[in-house]
């Protein structure tokens, strides 16, 4: 790893090639860009062992670092997840290109023709920890985007982040568009993180994905717009008239599936009428597979640890869920907007009425009804590949895809005309 002798001057220059490179790809043809993604595919699966042998300079790095099972499972490349990114590369590619699409179109009594259309964002700054993925995630959308990106990807997956984005550059080289529409921060350097938020200049919109730190970090002293991806504080209700064998299911993949991704379950609420029934056995269910859980009340048995008020609104991003019985469906919903992150949330039930009343009364980004909580992603929601999930409520919220890194402008005709 190169060091650098002044950071500063090290992200101006990746600021002002990013923002020459946003003017092309304002304008670069969908073919191009699909041209590029399709390239940049194959440049990933070619050059797949090369990838994983960098991926583990970084799971070394990681050990080192002490980095829970959890997070190591986040950081680790396989010949599968590699496929994976391919495939999210190739998904994004053959999508229709977001730019240009005409949202609204009307005519006024003036004799103005209106139409908004979607327009790039310009330049993207994104800061991402452990999953190298994301590197291939991001600089796909923001290429199909027309945005030109700037990845941070965390220290301890450097050398995997840096072995993807090769490969992304091959595929930009491939389709004649500019290479620095892709560009990686060079540096382990944390400088770098704090002069990328206050680049206003070059720099239209940071989005950070990652744990409560990071996110917290860039909220407080970020100057560019900020789409946050906060932590995924996840609940599942498991309501009275909830089916057992759904919730069984339900319950297991979404805790145990891959316990470190931010829409795995990290609190189960089981209404008191079911909680000596189901919720015991979906306890048990859980302590069989291996996971920790933290329980309260009639929930509780001689294996589990009881659960405290620092339980509540907890990511443990391991394999430990916090549970409680509630009341009733409303005393859910209240502890959900109590200690939610806004992330996911799901209820399992038969009845309609009371899945429409959580839908109704929750404001999550992702409100599911049973379905596991681990498909809060935007791979799974068709787009794709995402960024993140947005849990704030400006311009983007939920899985962050292509169509969610434009915006709009407006486009007026008129034949002469003039105002009176």
């Amino acid at each position: 790893m190169k060091d650098f002798d002044s950071i500063p001057s090290l992200m101006e220059d990746l600021g002002k090639r990013a923002k020459l490179a946003s003017r092309e790809l304002t304008f670069a043809s969908a073919e191009r860009k699909h041209a590029a993604l399709i390239a940049a595919a194959d440049a990933v699966w070619n050059n797949r062992n090369d990838i994983i042998e960098a991926n583990k300079k970084d799971l070394e790095f990681g050990r080192e670092k002490g980095l829970s099972p959890a997070m190591m499972d986040r950081l680790m490349l396989d010949e599968a997840r590699v496929q994976g990114m391919v495939d999210g590369l190739r998904t994004v590619a053959e999508q229709a290109d977001p730019v240009g699409e005409v949202l609204a179109e009307w005519d006024m009594a003036s004799g103005l023709n209106i139409q908004r259309v979607r327009t790039p964002l310009g330049v993207i700054g994104v800061i991402y920890e452990s999953r190298p993925n994301v590197t291939a995630d991001a600089g796909a959308l923001c290429l199909k985007s027309g945005n030109a990106v700037i990845l941070r990807g965390g220290s301890e997956s450097f050398h995997s982040s840096t072995a993807i984005h090769a490969c992304l550059v091959e595929g930009l080289k491939a389709a004649n568009l500019p290479e620095d529409a892709i560009q990686l921060i060079p540096t382990r350097d944390r400088a770098a993180v704090q002069e990328l938020l206050t680049m206003t200049d070059y720099v239209d919109v940071i989005v950070p994905r990652g744990g409560k730190g990071l996110v917290g970090l860039v909220q407080r002293e970020a100057r560019v717009p900020v789409f946050a991806h906060l932590e995924g504080i996840v609940h599942i209700y498991v309501d009275k008239a909830a089916d057992p064998q759904k919730t069984l299911d339900v319950v297991l993949n979404a805790k145990t599936r891959r316990t470190g991704i931010c829409g795995a379950a990290e609190c189960l609420l089981v209404h008191q009428d079911v909680a000596e029934t189901l919720g015991r056995d979906v306890i048990a269910a859980l302590q069989a597979a291996g996971v920790e859980v933290h329980a309260q009340g009639i929930l509780a048995n001689d294996r589990t640890i009881a659960a405290t008020d620092e339980d509540w609104g907890k990511e443990f991003l391991d394999s430990i869920i916090a549970a409680k019985p509630v009341a009733d469906i409303d005393a859910a919903i209240d502890h959900i907007s109590t200690y939610g992150s806004s992330h996911t949330d799901c209820i399992m039930t038969e009845n309609t009425a009371a899945a429409a009343h959580f839908f109704e009364r929750l404001d999550s980004a992702i409100l599911m009804h049973n379905a596991s909580t681990q498909f809060a992603d935007g791979g799974e929601f068709g787009m794709g590949a995402e960024i993140g999930i947005a849990t704030g409520k400006m311009h983007a919220r939920g899985p962050v895809g292509a169509a969610q890194l434009t915006s709009f402008k407006y486009l007026v005709r008129g034949n002469g005309t003039t105002r009176v």
